[in-house]
């Protein structure tokens, strides 16, 4: 296992990911035990970029009064984070390594919204996946970019690199962006409340679904128990 993990491009991006996670978890715990308040608030952002939603976690950091650097560098690392663990999930199910169920439904529905930009984007090979990434639309963002990356067989320096460059330019002009609204209209609050609804909406049907499932397990179990052979 150590060996395979080393030895391996994808390998290597995983143990990036757990490196990238021990350091967070370790300034979260130590922040949290030291009572420094912006460890809880860093903890919920990276909940927020867990959903997709690089725009909720910096109008998170700007709420709670982050200075510009610390907003830039927190986000971006952890979007970093983020990607090292689904860029390496997918190339190991996709090559057969990973084989656990669940890894292998979450990085279908990965690859069919990677599909579905691949072409466009294809053409424009660096560029294509900078501007995929930096894009402030629905289904972009690093995560889906490096995958398309992988896809069009890109080498990880340039995969990287382009998604890398791409989430960083995004990330300030999110808040920069934040910041003109906050400065002037004082409505920062607001849009990000919305950005929250946004977000949501598109879990209400999965959740939903997996609700009336625990029921339906429920009562088979209860009538089972009701009715013994």
């Amino acid at each position: 296992m150590k060996n395979f993990l080393l030895n391996t491009i994808e390998g290597r991006v995983l143990v990036t990911g757990f490196l990238f996670t021990a350091l967070f978890l370790a300034f979260v715990i130590i922040g949290i035990v030291q009572g420094t308040p912006g460890a809880k608030v860093a903890f919920v952002v990276f909940i927020t970029h867990c959903v997709g939603s690089r725009a909720g976690g910096i109008g998170l950091c700007i709420l709670n009064d982050f200075d510009p650097f610390t907003t830039i560098a927190l986000n971006f690392y952890l979007e970093c984070l983020i990607v090292c663990y689904t860029y390496a999930s997918f190339a190991l199910s996709t090559s057969g390594i990973f084989k656990a169920a669940w890894i292998k439904i979450s990085m279908r529905a990965l690859k069919e919204k990677a599909e579905e930009k691949k072409e466009k984007i294809k053409r424009w090979g660096w560029i294509g996946i900078f501007a995929f990434v930096m894009a402030p639309l629905p289904v972009t963002g690093p995560v889906v970019g490096t995958i398309i990356g992988y896809m069009m067989r890109m080498r990880l320096f340039s995969n990287f690199s382009a998604a890398g460059l791409g989430t960083l330019t995004a990330i300030v002009a999110w808040y920069y962006g934040f910041e003109f609204l906050e400065d002037r209209f004082a409505m920062l609050q607001y849009v990000f409340i919305a950005i929250c609804v946004v977000i949501i909406i598109p879990y209400l049907k999965p959740i939903k679904r997996f609700i009336d499932y625990l029921r339906r397990e429920s009562n088979d179990q209860s009538a089972g128990d009701r009715n013994p052979k």
